[in-house]
């Protein structure tokens, strides 16, 4: 054997096997094998489409309240009756309250001689499905006159469950709408910090350094106090987004500058610039995609710190009022001790807020090392 042969003369031609990636597709092959960020990327794009359509998933509507039920707690779900006997068509049973005239506590008991069956599709209170298309279907529900409640009910008889659902799309979209503004914002001042230097690099990097130097709940606090009382629930949905742009795009302006200040020296850069392209082209066709891959890890990484910031906004009373339902007002109810003492299911809504957080986090440490060119497959 020579030591001049090649791969393609040691290996027969029919067993060689060749395989031409893109760059997204070797991110995509890595991200794959993070287990854990694929089952949260997975979890969280379920999550959205229950967000978006949660007036069906939901088996009440949102002001829906049901007087005889005040702090009810968590439905169950049964597939074996009294008797012992198995149904495949799961049930719950009636629920009966009775009143403590000396403590004013409600008690709730199942009345095992009444059953109602789960139903699927069932017509319930009318919705407009998207915003435009009129329908009273709901996923499941039970028959009139039993109840339901997968998450217990609030202090006003209120479905807990169906309230998270709508709460969860506000937060959540809330969050992607102030990331939107602080993603424009981080990137346009931080490319002209990057790429222009001098004064302009001055004052930016000044203005960053105040606005970082700042409280950040208090800061939060002032803004959203700014926000006109008598503004309606969707004005106050985009004031909220607007004052967390404001306070969220300073991290990602510091990474654009030190990037860029690296990048334009580049021979590249220098061609480029001969070859007459604008210094706008050379920044968004050049520059910016040099570490796109960072913006991306870095978009799933905020979402959770804006939804953490609407959730404290709104739980403090200064965010999204009621009737206006998030994850932050659905949590005003669970100020006191006795909610986690007596009716612990309305702290539920808090722990779906830890769960999406931490299901952004991990998809984010997948993304980064997926793009990370330096990791092996």
């Amino acid at each position: 054997m020579s030591t001049g042969s090649t791969v393609a003369e040691l290996v027969p031609a029919d067993e060689l096997n060749y395989e031409i990636l893109s760059q997204q597709q070797l991110i995509w092959r890595k991200f794959k094998r993070h287990r854990v960020a694929y089952f949260c990327m997975i979890f969280l794009v379920l999550f959205y489409v229950l967000a978006i359509f949660a007036e069906f998933f939901a088996p009440y509507g949102p002001f829906k309240r049901y007087t005889d039920y005040l702090y009810a707690p968590p439905t169950p779900i049964r597939f074996i009756d009294e008797n012992g006997a198995f149904n495949l068509r799961p049930f719950v049973y009636k629920i009966t309250s009775e009143l403590d005239l000396n403590t004013f506590q409600r008690s709730y008991e199942e009345d095992s001689s009444e059953k109602y069956f789960l139903q699927f599709f069932t017509k319930g209170e009318p919705y407009r499905l998207l915003g435009f298309i009129d329908t009273d279907i709901h996923l499941f529900g039970v028959g009139a006159p039993g109840v339901f409640f997968p998450s217990g009910t609030d202090a006003l008889g209120r479905d807990l469950f169906s309230r998270m659902l709508l709460g969860a799309r506000t937060s959540l979209f809330v969050g992607l709408m102030g990331l939107a503004v602080g993603f424009a914002l981080g990137l346009f001042f931080g490319g002209l910090s990057g790429y222009y230097g001098g004064g302009i690099d001055m004052l930016i990097q000044r203005l960053i350094e105040f606005l970082q130097s700042l409280p950040t709940l208090p800061l939060w606090m002032a803004l959203a106090a700014l926000v006109p009382p008598e503004w309606t629930p969707i004005q106050v949905y985009f004031g909220i987004s607007l004052v967390l742009a404001i306070v969220g795009w300073t991290g990602l302006a510091r990474v654009v500058r030190g990037k860029l200040i690296s990048l334009r020296e580049e021979d590249y850069v220098l061609a480029a610039k001969l070859s007459g392209l604008s210094e706008r082209a050379i920044i968004t066709r050049h520059l910016l995609p040099g570490f796109m891959s960072y913006l991306i890890v870095h978009l799933t990484l905020a979402i959770p710190h804006m939804i953490l910031g609407e959730t404290a906004l709104s739980f403090l009373g200064l965010g999204i009022q009621p009737p206006a339902v998030s994850l932050g007002t659905l949590l005003q109810d669970s100020q006191n001790v006795q909610t986690v003492t007596i009716n612990p299911w309305l702290l539920l809504p808090g722990g779906l807020v830890v769960i999406i957080v931490i299901a952004f986090n991990f998809l984010g440490d997948g993304l980064r090392d997926a793009a990370d060119p330096y990791k092996h497959l």
